[in-house]
């Protein structure tokens, strides 16, 4: 099964362990059955990820004394320029990288925007 059952609210608060499924290495794949159950493997580990980033914008949103430093232009190029260093390093597309970290980047900052306004209304 790809995703599993929804996570009870207690579980959400907590840290979770990004642990990633057993996989065959992508140079070793046979078929599209194992290349599919890798994929599905990282993406679970990717929305675990991903939810540990969302809970560091929410406290950003806890922690920045004003809206207006919500959105930060210079921290925007510095966490794209660290990522492209990163890509380079692992053999990631910059193609890949940089449009899906800058969409990354603009979807946290509306979420941090959202949860900066909650939390101060």
């Amino acid at each position: 099964m790809f995703w599993s059952a929804p996570l009870s609210a207690e579980t959400l608060h907590k840290p979770q362990i990004v642990a990633v499924d057993s996989r065959v290495d992508p140079a070793a794949c046979q078929s599209m059955v194992e290349v599919r159950q890798g994929v599905d493997a990282l993406d679970r580990a990717l929305v675990a990820l991903l939810a540990e980033r969302q809970r560091y914008m929410d406290a950003a949103a806890r922690i920045k004394p004003d809206r207006d430093a919500v959105h930060d232009d210079a921290r925007i190029e510095d966490v794209v320029s660290k990522v492209l260093i990163s890509a380079d390093a692992h053999h990631l597309s910059r193609d890949i990288a940089e449009p899906v970290w800058r969409m990354l980047i603009d979807r946290c900052i509306a979420h941090e925007f959202g949860v900066y306004d909650r939390t101060r209304s």
